[in-house]
């Protein structure tokens, strides 16, 4: 009997662990959140917490650009730096200012589609946003193991790529179950340290290339007009490099992570929860000089990995040969070749630390999105609330996706991108929309030219790489699935737990209250708000109560914020399991009666909404 309550009284204290949080009561996320909840920054060291995400592209962003442009890779690459200038810094820049609490461009569409059609477009987007957090997660584990693997003091048994990639999700997955806490201090040293060595790395590949080695330079130019694509044609250069371009849309990422972690950044003493316009200006110069600063290390390190590293180089090795590659780590390829193995070991230790933060940026994204949306529709079971089973669901996806992909990460190249370029596209579709109504309509045009530049680059990702839509396919299916699931489950959960009266309607309350001793109320979901209406409804509920003609009645007009609402519903990691309350307010028509009229109350004061 003591070992059966023993077992029991473990099994208990497990559930709480693992539920921890589930139950705290706070208020919800948007407009009812709680001042002051964020512990706020300069803008600056917020852009390095977004630059964990950004930057690190860097590790593997050069070698995917050169496998997937070969010598057009510098071209290919500028055209996105355009493209991310003067067309993903402008539309998230309206995000910013469209959504100052953070919630970003989904929930710009949540609020200009309505309902239903918002909802569902919501979980569609959701799926590309699992997918672009999750192949973060996979993908900054896997560059982070090639980085490993090519190390020349790296032990035997970890010369296996899917295992270690496995080992340092294993890691996210365990900081996340004991307490994950934001890291703003960690993430400036980690971004200023590897920021540094890449601009050491890039500063002397250029010094290399131009004042050492000028042939290679040529070489490169010669190698552009031999592109199989080109044919000797100096505008076919472009042409291909447009083309091409979409295929190096991993430069892009980090602009939806910027505008998410939008209250951290510290405003000015003048700003107010609806108008922080200190916190929007800190965003968008977080935003611009995070886009400048990948600008041109996207262009430079385009330049010296194309020009300085044999192509050969950039294949996979064979199984068991001992050969270095520049696959997944092009800037770390020429670190060993420029200042040895003592400095190309250091630079791998910042590229593999900045990497596995990457990774845990996107699992705090993904903790922090999933608890803002489903359960707040009512479609997630009551403990998608919590952290921790949150953390093992996607640690398992995580691991699936490893073992798909064989923690390669030029194959998840595909995927990524996708996530990514939805995501924008959405965002750019969301500004077009909002500057419409706001009747603005040069900026409306010329924000839905980038919205087709960005569906354009979606749908030739999608095409030339499709394993990207497959996964985003599956977790859309997967979420749809078990929302709808959910919502049939708890149809039967209590939506409101409390009704807040406002001044008129409690003084009619106490009024009645006070004279009559019972207080006797009607509900009513007011249609026309005329006597008529308020006198058919009283004639059909005295009749079906009984009540008798002398006995006044009160009419409640009652609309919840969201029919969606449920009292379990966990929202955002800042406002868990709160119910929404019902905000009556007071209907201005009062009239007198008289007890004749059986209809009436003998009191004269009957209707509260």
């Amino acid at each position: 009997m003591a070992k059966a309550n023993k077992s029991s009284g473990a099994k208990s204290g497990f559930k709480r662990w693992m539920l921890q949080g589930l139950h705290e009561t706070q208020t919800p996320e948007g407009p009812h959140e709680r001042v002051g909840q964020h512990h706020q920054h300069p803008w600056w060291k917020v852009m390095c917490l977004t630059g964990v995400d950004y930057f690190s592209t860097l590790g593997y962003q050069p070698g995917i650009a050169f496998i997937a442009a070969g010598a057009l890779s510098p071209v290919a690459t500028l055209i996105l730096v355009l493209l991310t200038l003067l067309g993903a810094l402008p539309i998230y820049s309206r995000v910013a200012a469209e959504s100052p609490n953070g919630e970003g461009s989904i929930s710009m569409l949540e609020r200009l589609l309505s309902r239903w059609k918002g909802k569902l477009f919501v979980l569609v987007l959701l799926g590309f946003v699992a997918t672009d957090f999750v192949i973060t997660i996979t993908l900054s584990a896997a560059d982070a193991t090639a980085h490993v693997v090519q190390n020349p003091y790296a032990p035997a048994w970890m010369q296996h790529q899917v295992f270690v990639t496995l080992a340092l999700i294993t890691m996210l997955g365990a900081v996340f179950l004991k307490g994950f806490k934001e890291a703003i201090g960690l993430a400036v040293v980690l971004v200023g340290a590897y920021l540094l060595l890449n601009a050491v790395v890039v500063g002397y590949g250029l010094y290399e290339l131009f004042f050492r080695r000028p042939d290679a330079f040529s070489n490169w130019t010669h190698a552009l007009l031999r592109h199989p694509r080109v044919h000797g044609n100096p505008f076919m250069v472009v042409g291909v490099s447009l083309l091409l371009f979409p295929k190096l849309a991993l430069g892009l990422s980090g602009f939806e992570t910027g505008v998410a972690v939008m209250p951290l950044v510290k405003g000015e003493k003048g700003d107010t929860t609806g108008s922080p316009l200190g916190r929007i200006q800190g965003t968008r110069k977080l935003l611009l000089t995070a886009a400048l600063i990948m600008s041109v290390f996207l262009i430079t390190s385009s330049i010296v990995t194309t020009t300085l590293i044999p192509p050969e180089r950039f294949e996979l090795p064979v199984e068991g040969a001992q050969t270095v590659t520049a696959n997944g780590r092009a800037l770390a390829f020429l670190a060993y070749q420029f200042f040895g193995s003592g400095f190309g070991t250091l630079y791998d230790l910042s590229t593999i630390a900045i990497l596995w933060f990457a990774g845990a940026s996107a699992m705090a994204g993904l903790l922090n999105i999933v608890p803002r949306y489903l359960p707040r529709y009512g479609m997630a079971p009551n403990w998608a609330g919590a952290t921790r089973p949150l953390v093992f669901v996607f640690t398992l996806v995580a691991f699936a996706v490893t073992l798909i992909f064989k923690a390669d990460v030029e194959a998840q190249g595909g995927a990524y991108a996708t996530g990514v370029l939805v995501l924008m596209s959405s965002a750019a579709v969301a500004v077009t929309l909002s500057t419409w109504r706001a009747g603005k309509k040069g900026k409306t045009l010329a924000f839905a030219l980038i919205a087709l530049v960005f569906a354009y680059t979606t749908v030739v990702n999608v095409i030339e790489r499709p394993e990207g839509i497959k996964i985003a396919s599956f977790f859309i299916g997967a979420i749809i699935v078990v929302s709808l699931l959910s919502r049939v489950w708890r149809t039967t959960e209590l939506r409101v737990e409390r009704v807040e009266l406002d001044e008129l309607a409690q003084r009619f309350v106490e009024e009645v209250g006070r004279n009559r001793g019972d207080i006797r109320i009607v509900a009513n979901r007011c249609d026309a708000g005329d006597v008529n209406e308020y006198r058919a409804k009283e004639l059909e509920k005295r009749d079906d109560n009984h009540i008798p003609t002398r006995e006044p009645v009160l009419f409640f007009e009652v609309k919840p914020c969201d029919a969606s609402w449920r009292t379990s519903s966990a929202t955002s990691p800042s406002a868990r399991a709160t119910p929404r309350p019902l905000r009556t307010k007071s209907c201005a028509r009062r009239r007198k009666t008289r007890r004749s009229d059986p209809s009436s109350t003998s009191e004269g004061d009957s209707i509260a909404a």
